[in-house]
């Protein structure tokens, strides 16, 4: 009993130099600092083309740097993407010119389905290959930081989803008409129950920047709307027409 109080004192002393031990020789973890992304020039992203083989090969769109390497049989030298290597051309991607003036980073005039392509190819990127940094010039600043255009983008991007979205949805609630083609017969348009009529898409204009139809199928009571166009050629109570 006369040696309890010592014990009593003992135990924290010893669990205290142990503890002092421990972070001695086995310090607290500490989470390493994030790299920042690498800031490429134009002039430096222009190496990785895929003409050195000692070399990765990179891309840019929308600024963000992607090393495609994996996909050297596409993108290195010969390859059927091989244009795209070694610079930004974002409008390309959407565009399909891949000469010339039309391998740029500008997507000015670009419809808002267009710049969302673009959008989604970057996505795609990310999701399939390797970041790599970003490229200072229209989309990055000098620090890294994004720029009014890369801001506009991604805001007209998110924009035309929104209104594919809404397109989708009005659209659901008029089916469109049955279609087929054949050699003997060409084109034909047919509702199964009620009749074919051309109606224009009042978002298309928003959307993609053209006027736009489709042939959607309305009852025999809504037929007096303002706004539908019989086919030409078809009768006015006709459940099937051959374009």
């Amino acid at each position: 009993m006369a040696y309890a109080p010592f014990l009593g004192i003992a135990a924290p002393v010893t669990f205290l130099l142990v503890s002092l031990l421990l972070v001695r020789f086995f310090p607290l973890y500490r989470p390493p600092h994030a790299t920042p992304p690498r800031l490429f020039t134009a002039q430096e992203l222009a190496i990785y083309n895929g003409t050195d083989d000692r070399l990765p090969i990179l891309l840019a769109i929308l600024g963000s740097v992607f090393d495609v390497t994996k996909g050297k049989s596409h993108y290195g030298a010969g390859g059927g993407y091989n244009h795209f290597a070694g610079r930004d051309a974002s409008r390309a991607f959407v565009s399909g010119n891949f000469t010339g003036d039309g391998l740029t980073d500008s997507l000015h005039g670009l419809s808002s389905t267009e710049v969302k392509s673009v959008v989604d190819w970057r996505d795609f990127y990310f999701r399939t290959y390797i970041y790599a940094g970003k490229l200072m010039g229209r989309y990055y600043d000098t620090q890294g930081n994004s720029t009014k255009y890369l801001k506009g983008a991604e805001a007209k991007a998110a924009r035309a989803a929104q209104l594919m979205e809404k397109q989708k949805n009005d659209e659901a609630k008029q089916p469109n008409c049955n279609s087929r083609w054949s050699q003997e017969e060409g084109s034909e348009v047919w509702c199964d129950n009620d009749y074919p009529r051309l109606v224009q898409r009042p978002l298309e204009m928003a959307i993609s920047g053209k006027v736009s139809k489709r042939c959607a199928c309305f009852k025999e009571e809504e037929l007096n709307q303002p706004g539908l166009e019989v086919y030409k050629g078809c009768d006015h109570f006709a459940k099937l027409c051959r374009l």
